[in-house]
């Protein structure tokens, strides 16, 4: 606890934008994937990453592809060529973040019953509290 402690207290107010955004691809499921494809996959096109998620459209995975490049977690090669080809790698600090969402994703997951059960009694007791 101290650490922790000590570890908001260094945060400056005016990185909490950088923990939010960077928290972020920890939350996001397009982040999250693409980041994981990059590991499984090594380098690869846009296109080959977008087969890797399901259901994702073409402008989601541009801009998430965008984020995680401006954060330094993949690198964008542009071969300049003709037809476009470009591909994406993920850097050391997208393969230190990918391990470190893991054990947080696995965690949510083996709990998510406990969240559910949780969220139906904070709803019950909301309602009562409604009606008095």
């Amino acid at each position: 606890m101290t650490r922790s402690k000590a570890l908001c207290e260094a945060m400056e107010a005016d990185d909490d934008w950088l923990k939010r955004e960077v928290l972020s691809h920890a939350g996001n499921r397009w982040s999250f994937g693409v980041i994981h494809a990059l590991k499984v996959g090594g380098r690869l096109r846009h296109a080959e990453i977008r087969r890797h998620l399901e259901g994702v459209t073409q402008r989601m995975l541009t801009r998430t592809l965008r984020q995680l490049e401006r954060d330094g977690l993949i690198l964008r090669y542009d071969f300049k060529e003709v037809p476009p080809r470009v591909e994406y790698e993920l850097t050391p600090l997208g393969e230190g973040m990918l391990l470190q969402i893991i054990p947080m994703w696995l965690w949510i997951f083996e709990h998510a019953e406990d969240f559910r059960q949780a969220r139906q009694r904070g709803e019950g007791s909301n309602s009562q509290k409604d009606n008095h």
